[in-house]
């Protein structure tokens, strides 16, 4: 039965490689790889690609369940999906294969527990965010928009599609800088 192995990093500066090589150790007649987030199936083209050729009796191999998804409903869904289409998924680490009916049971488990760590990871992020504000390291992201810019052309009569055009920004930006300085 062929396997087809899925390598993702979050990250251009990443690397599959050790992915990559270790999807071919097992036997993977193809492996796809990519840099895209995991957090949704948006933008996963090579994820697609292998979800549109799969067949019956196919399996799709990823080494870590995270590397599928880091949301317990993308990654059910993803498994639906291969379900419906009568393929498998194998997880390299640790050892999970959902033709296998024990397999779906930690599929499940594991999947809420990638989800959990993203919020831990978050919450961890905004307490040392929280705490470098009160020190007075953090100040948040350098402004894009030169508001200057736009209240100029505002006050020569310019409209907010205009501004937006020529200053090469969104439009509710330009509303945005027009509210806070009205």
């Amino acid at each position: 039965m062929p396997m087809y192995g899925y390598a993702r990093v979050s990250s251009l500066s990443q690397s599959t490689e050790i992915q990559v090589s270790r999807l071919n150790a097992v036997g993977c007649d193809v492996v796809r790889q990519e840099a895209a987030s995991g957090r949704s199936r948006v933008g996963r083209t090579e994820l697609e690609t292998i979800l549109e050729f799969i067949r019956p009796g196919d399996t799709l191999v990823v080494v870590k369940l995270d590397r599928l998804g880091r949301s317990t409903r993308d990654v059910l869904n993803l498994v639906h999906e291969l379900e419906s289409k009568g393929a498998a998924l194998r997880v390299l680490e640790p050892e999970i294969d959902t033709s296998k009916p024990e397999g779906r049971i930690i599929l499940t488990t594991l999947s809420m527990v990638a989800e959990m760590e993203v919020q831990f990871i978050k919450e961890r992020q905004r307490a040392g965010i929280e705490a470098a504000k009160a020190k007075g390291i953090y100040k948040g992201r350098k402004r894009s928009i030169d508001r200057g810019a736009v209240c100029k052309l505002h006050k020569e009569g310019i409209g907010a599609t205009e501004i937006a055009r020529r200053l090469g920004i969104g439009r509710a930006s330009v509303y945005k800088v027009l509210a806070t300085h009205a």
